[in-house]
């Protein structure tokens, strides 16, 4: 970071406009954990005066509206945003296209916005775009998605192996080493859809639970009606079926609802992950799932170190998010931190 601080400076004062570097972002104590990766500090060329006359403008850029939890993160973002009268955020909807949201974060660069955040929809074809905004000397706060590289200026997101991991852990526990599980993905070109599978592997720990099966498993691509697509196909081909592990509650509802149209949601207990009040919590409140694992959005800690970058304070480089489990027994609680 120290070396892209000083070729950035260096190159900004060889050009006839003013430029900037970038910087990452520190948590909010009470719902992070220390990040092990290294921090810094830049002086960020900023566009806008920070007034409330001239508010500093952020620009967001979500990969899709379509799922519950990411409308969350942008309303977390916009309430987090109206406390700061120097603040304007501009939202953009990728509409699930990278092709879209990478000339989203181009128009950002063109408008002259003082810190881009993204939550990417994929890797691959953000990392580039997203690197070329964070050289160009715009801070760049990654949410949730991460890229391929760590050319940004921060990242923040919970830990979706450790996330996963305990998820299979309680299905392993719950079934007592012998079942057939049916897992519905996320979108696998996602690193988040991976890290869950991944975890979920190690909580599951096969090698030591000989009797647990993974008996059909598919990509939903984080969506409720393609989750209860396949899981119409799963019940269609498996006559036993005793966990479903969605990777998002949207996913575990949409399994739920398949089930239930042919009678057998009862054989059956449903695992997903976000924990939104309004969702998945009040699904297991329910008795729809039997577990949710909570998915912090981060949208109010990214205008939190918004505001830092824009102030120039030194910020880490990877805030890591807490979760909590939430079952029938603790939900009406709040919940049970996962240490």
């Amino acid at each position: 970071m120290k070396i892209h601080t000083r070729l950035n400076l260096f190159g900004l004062a060889m050009m006839a406009f003013a430029g900037g570097c970038s910087k990452n972002e520190s948590p909010a104590p009470d719902k992070t954990q220390p990040a092990a990766s290294a921090s810094s500090q830049t002086t960020g060329a900023k566009k806008h005066k920070g007034t409330p006359d001239d508010p500093y403008v952020i620009g967001m850029s979500q990969c899709n509206l379509g799922e519950p939890w990411r409308a969350q993160m942008n309303d977390d973002i916009r309430k987090a945003a109206e406390k700061h009268p120097n603040l304007k955020v501009i939202f953009k909807d990728a509409q699930n296209d990278s092709l879209v949201q990478r000339s989203q974060l181009e128009e950002f660069v063109n408008q002259g916005v003082d810190v881009v955040l993204i939550s990417p929809k994929e890797a691959a074809p953000l990392t580039e775009p997203v690197a070329k905004a964070f050289h160009g000397g715009i801070p760049v706060i990654v949410l949730d998605r991460a890229l391929l590289k760590e050319e940004y200026t921060s990242f923040i997101g919970a830990d979706n192996v450790k996330i996963g991991r305990e998820a299979g852990k309680w299905v392993a526990e719950t079934l007592g080493g012998k079942g057939n599980i049916v897992e519905l993905k996320g979108l696998m070109t996602s690193v988040p859809g991976q890290d869950r599978h991944r975890g979920f592997l190690e909580g599951l720990d096969l090698k030591a639970h000989p009797g647990i099966k993974i008996v059909f498993e598919a990509d939903m691509q984080w969506l409720e009606p393609n989750a209860r697509k396949e899981m119409e196909s799963a019940l269609a081909r498996q006559p036993k079926v005793d966990v479903v592990y969605a990777h998002n509650d949207p996913g575990a509802h949409g399994a739920y609802l398949a089930a239930k149209q042919v009678g057998r949601e009862k054989q059956m207990k449903f695992v997903g992950i976000d924990a939104l009040p309004q969702e998945g919590v009040q699904y297991v409140k329910e008795g729809i799932l039997s577990v949710t694992f909570q998915y912090p959005t981060g949208g109010a800690e990214a205008v939190d170190m918004a505001l830092k970058v824009l102030a120039g304070e030194t910020v880490p480089k990877k805030v890591t998010l807490a979760t909590k489990v939430f079952t029938h027994d603790n939900a009406a609680a709040g919940g049970q931190a996962i240490p």
